[in-house]
């Protein structure tokens, strides 16, 4: 039986196309195989992976997927060829030398069932491959009029005999490598020029073609920028190849893409030298001359060209993705506002401004509904509820009337503690009528639950984000131009390294977290809070071994972004609870709520750790472990106690200042390199675990991100001069600049010549100069001064 596997390695590959070394990479796909999530390699798998971040493993799942999917096809064509009797060994190595689906549909067309076969092939079959070999190999010899057949199509004359072996010469001199390769190579390296004309309606274009092309011109002022275009492929930026792929589409755009005539002298060059011999005379010269000019017409320029479409655009559509999701990640780990209760508003006109405050838990304790026409009564009700709730923040909607009300709030909180934040509320009326909105909130009108929304996005942005679809959050760069299959994934996959990386308590973590956690799903984040509904709070990790559905292959994915914070738990444990724990330990515990009560029950209320007794190793126990409260894994427990035994520190001292300071002068005289010579289990590993004896309790990893931007005053695009320098923030970031918000009612933007080279993510606070005023397209363009943090 052939072999129908590619001649390529897929780590081989993977690891030249991300530049990582191949050990590394080969890991990796093992894990990923296995069924192991970028969150847990990334974090507890350092010594595997050469500690590669998420971006890296990502990069490598990705191409994992793509290599596995032409594996896939190759086998797919070449054992549909083989059932058609169409392989020779020329075809089976072409195909499984393919390394991109373009290439491999390239390769298959002419044997797709249906096909009329290529021209070559259709020349093929009237039995003129042997004069054609004998054009290239003996020309001196051949004699076309010898192969006339009057009355059969393709052998009537002498003109029909020639261009038959014409194509079958371009078909062999496209199918050779030693020629081809350095051409593609060269245009790989020198790029085409793409030249970019508005579109120019014709009386010979049909119908629908027409129709779609007078419809657009609507939208055409969009694309006003490539109506004159001319750009290198080495040196076009990737928006606009997104922008020129859809006004081409929309017959907008008129594209051309063009081969330097470097490459095609190069080709006839190469061609002649190897299929023209110097005895080539008359006819048949000027016959190999048509079919190398024929193969490059036909056959090389329109596949390099597609190629390199095909390669711009998925590289385009790759780095908007990035964009995407680099935007997601700043935003989803933007620094929560703690301790306070909110007021959210939704702004609006006709139906008035929806508003509602929250507690600093999220807990809805007031909603109203207030109307800008009646702009005193709603100053006055806005400060009594304010005053009345202790509102410190106020989230406002950056929706329809957002101005009017943000005018309106600055009179409100003049004199007063309270500042308010403009809040993105992109996916908040997509939220407040979804499933999980009605469950949340049932008694809550769907509008007021958007006002919800807007203020548990200023308490908890990650939180409440997670419950809608991200790419409705707002924060991408042409996203409708991308496969929504990928984006999605995309996006999916930054949402759960988010919420890993910050972790999800156990006892409030609510199922749209939960269920965005590596190794867990919707069923099983189901499952797991019914779990702790019927039987109260979890007091260890290893509680979650007895959850239906949850095997060890999910707890090891799992368990180390799970959190239990034992300062509050209250427990009761029934003495003849059936459930044991595993491996022989002390029996699982039915454990209730504070309020239920049992005659036999015996309540525990765990306050703290820590005693006088010496604390016991109980990592396979239902009893709290301390070690529970960190990012240490529980397959780490084992050498996390050794190293606290030899620190000194005890369960009590672990995230208190004491206990922090005891684990940084133990630092000082010892390396991580020395300490890994007595435990041997990796320095990646052991650094992570000395990490967390460092860390607070409660430390929370977006208390170092950027914060929201907080107003007090209020100016509008009129109020702007050219030259004034401003200060705002970073709202969306894209290939061509920045968005900010400076508070005029319109986000400035900052072109990426005005950058200064200097790297800005979503969130930045940034000094900026106003450039360019536009009142009648409400465009501002500003220069970036300085970065602030």
């Amino acid at each position: 039986m052939r072999d129908f596997t590619p001649l390529w390695v897929l780590e081989e590959l993977i690891s030249e196309r991300a530049n990582l070394a191949r050990w590394a990479v080969k890991n990796v796909v093992h894990m990923l195989e296995n069924g192991a999530t970028i969150p847990f390699i990334a974090r507890y798998r350092k010594e595997q992976t050469h500690g590669m971040e998420v971006d890296k493993l990502r990069e490598i799942k990705t191409l994992m997927e793509e290599l596995k999917a032409i594996q896939q096809k190759i086998f797919t064509i070449l054992t549909g060829l083989q059932k058609q009797n169409k392989l020779t060994e020329q075809i089976v190595q072409r195909i499984r030398g393919a390394e991109s689906l373009t290439e491999l549909e390239d390769l298959y067309a002419p044997y797709k069932p249906g096909n009329k076969g290529t021209l070559a092939e259709r020349a093929r079959a009237l039995n003129l491959e042997p004069v054609a070999m004998t054009c290239i190999q003996n020309p001196i010899h051949v004699n076309i009029n010898k192969h006339i057949s009057l009355g059969v199509k393709g052998l009537s004359s002498e003109k029909e005999v020639q261009t038959g072996i014409q194509h079958i010469i371009a078909d062999i001199i496209h199918r050779d490598d030693t020629v081809i390769k350095p051409i593609r190579d060269h245009c790989k390296e020198k790029g085409l020029m793409i030249e970019c004309t508005q579109f120019i309606t014709s009386k010979k274009m049909s119908a629908k073609t027409l129709q779609k092309a007078e419809k657009a011109q609507e939208t055409s002022y969009k694309f006003e920028n490539y109506f004159d275009f001319k750009s290198s492929s080495k040196t076009i930026r990737p928006h606009q190849i997104l922008a020129i792929n859809r006004g081409e589409e929309n017959k907008i755009l008129s594209v051309k893409f063009t081969i330097s005539e470097v490459a095609r002298q190069k080709f006839d060059f190469m061609a002649e030298k190897k299929y023209l011999r110097h005895d080539c005379r008359g006819t048949v010269r000027g016959l190999v001359l048509r079919a190398i000019d024929d193969c490059w017409c036909r056959l090389v320029q329109p596949q390099i060209i597609r190629q390199v479409r095909s390669e711009l655009t998925k590289a385009a559509q790759k780095s908007s993705i990035d964009v995407f999701s680099n935007n997601l990640r700043n935003l989803l780990l933007t620094a929560p506002v703690k301790g306070y209760s909110i007021l959210g508003i939704d702004p609006g006109y006709k139906n008035g401004c929806k508003c509602a405050i929250i507690s600093q838990t999220g807990q809805v304790l007031h909603t109203d509904v207030m109307f800008l026409s009646l702009s005193l009564k709603m100053k006055e009700k806005l400060r009594k509820a304010i005053e009345g709730f202790r509102c410190r923040y106020i989230a406002l909607g950056n929706g329809t009337a957002c101005r009017e009300t943000e005018k309106l709030l600055t009179d409100v909180v003049a004199g007063t503690a309270t500042t308010y934040c403009i809040v993105n509320e992109d996916g908040a009326s997509i939220y407040s009528c979804s499933d999980l909105a009605k469950e949340e909130l049932p008694d809550l009108d769907p509008t007021l639950r958007g006002a919800v929304s807007i203020a548990r996005r200023l308490l908890d942005p990650l939180a409440e984000l997670v419950k809608i679809e991200p790419k409705h959050i707002g924060v991408g760069q042409y996203q409708h131009d991308i496969p929504e299959s990928q984006l999605k994934a995309a996006l999916d996959c930054v949402v759960e390294e988010c919420v890993s990386f910050v972790g999800v308590d156990l006892n409030t973590g609510s199922e749209a977290l939960l269920r965005r956690v590596a190794g867990l799903n919707q069923t099983k984040a189901r499952s797991l809070i019914e779990w702790r509904e019927k039987r109260g709070p979890f007091i260890n990790r290893n509680q979650l071994k007895f959850i239906k559905g949850l095997g060890d292959k999910s707890f090891q994915q799992c368990a180390g972004f799970l959190r239990i914070n034992h300062s509050d738990v209250v427990i009761e444990i029934k003495e003849e609870a059936p459930g044991r724990c595993r491996k022989g330990q002390e029996e699982d515990p039915i454990l209730v709520s504070d309020d239920e009560h049992t005659s036999k029950g015996k309540k525990r209320k765990i306050k703290n750790l820590a005693g006088p007794k010496k604390v016991k190793k109980r990592r396979n126990s239902c009893d709290p472990d301390p070690l529970d409260e960190t990012w240490i894994h529980p397959e780490s427990y084992d050498t996390a106690y050794k190293l606290m035994e030899g620190i000194g520190l005890k369960p009590a001292d672990i995230g208190r200042e004491s206990g922090i300071k005891r684990v940084q002068d133990y630092q000082k005289d010892r390396s991580v390199k020395e300490l890994n010579e007595d435990f041997k289990v990796g320095e990646p590993t052991l650094q992570l675990i000395l990490d967390a004896f460092l860390k607070p309790c409660g430390y929370d990893i977006r208390d170092k991100q950027l914060k929201p931007l907080f107003k007090e005053g209020i100016r509008d695009i009129g109020s702007l001069r050219e030259g004034t320098i401003l200060t705002g923030k970073v709202t969306n970031v894209t290939h061509f600049g920045a968005f900010v918000d400076i508070g005029v009612g319109r986000d400035g933007l900052i072109h990426t010549s005005n950058m200064n080279r200097t790297q800005l993510q979503l969130g930045h606070r940034v000094e900026v100069k106003v450039l360019k005023i536009e009142k009648a397209g409400n465009r501002i363009s500003l220069r970036l001064e300085n970065r602030l943090e």
